[in-house]
């Protein structure tokens, strides 16, 4: 049985690469011409979402039930954020938001083939351990959220370890909600480590649930709050990790 297990797990992980692939290559030229300008980039994103992220969640077998405390409205900026444990955060996230974001994100994802050559196009890349890349990441995402779109942060800065549910946060995500005085949108993800975990053997078909809480104001707030800014976002999603893997219930209100 656990062969027949091992087999069923390894043909899972091909699939996954092959769903993030085959709609990359298929939709090739025009990802290319919208990857060009900036400008372009909200029908960029609508051909990710729409098509690629959906590919990629249903094909897999998941199935999204999203609840919505508050709904986004069009045309303003955000700033999203949510926990972070598997690749499908990416494509889940998609699926939570209509309006036009871009991912700030580590820069090993460029070594993805095929995906790796348009997230170097159109996400913002950060290597952590470097001061200068992280200012850069700044100086990108200002001239971002000028242009009207929101950004994604995955404020704990990476996949927490095996036995942690929650990492701490980093500054970045709320530091830049201040400055642009815009909306925080926290978001929890229930069943994606399940779902497709970094873990190679693991994974399967199934529900893939998320909460959209009501959103953290900035409007008059100044660096000096950031701190607990940043401590009221992870407490709210702590304790809706804690919901979710104590209850089974989740209202599907996806649009």
């Amino acid at each position: 049985m656990a062969f027949f297990k091992g087999i069923f797990y390894i043909l899972y992980r091909i699939w996954f690469y092959v769903l993030v692939a085959v709609p990359i290559i298929i939709m090739f030229p025009a990802l290319l011409i919208l990857s060009s300008k900036e400008s372009w980039y909200p029908q960029f994103f609508w051909m990710a979402r729409n098509i690629w992220a959906n590919v990629i969640i249903y094909g897999m077998g998941f199935v999204p039930r999203i609840e919505r405390e508050q709904k986004l409205e069009k045309g303003k900026s955000y700033m999203l954020i949510a926990n972070h444990t598997s690749m499908t955060d990416i494509m889940l996230m998609l699926k939570a938001s209509k309006n036009p974001f871009v991912f700030v994100g580590k820069k090993e994802l460029v070594k993805i083939p095929i995906f790796g050559f348009f997230y170097k196009r159109v996400c913002i890349m950060v290597d952590r351990s470097s001061a200068k890349s992280r200012s850069a990441v700044y100086e990108r995402a200002q001239r971002r959220l000028n242009q009207g779109l929101s950004i994604c942060i995955f404020p704990e800065g990476g996949v927490p370890e095996t036995d942690v549910l929650l990492d701490n946060f980093k500054d970045g995500a709320f530091r830049l909600a201040i400055d642009y005085q815009i909306p925080i949108v926290p978001m929890t993800f229930a069943d994606n480590k399940k779902r497709f975990s970094y873990v190679f053997f693991s994974g399967g078909p199934g529900r893939m649930r998320a909460k959209v809480h009501k959103f953290i104001p900035t409007e008059g707030l100044g660096q000096e709050q950031k701190r607990p800014l940043k401590e009221q976002a992870r407490a709210l999603i702590l304790e809706q990790l804690n919901r979710f893997h104590g209850s089974s219930n989740v209202t599907d209100t996806d649009d």
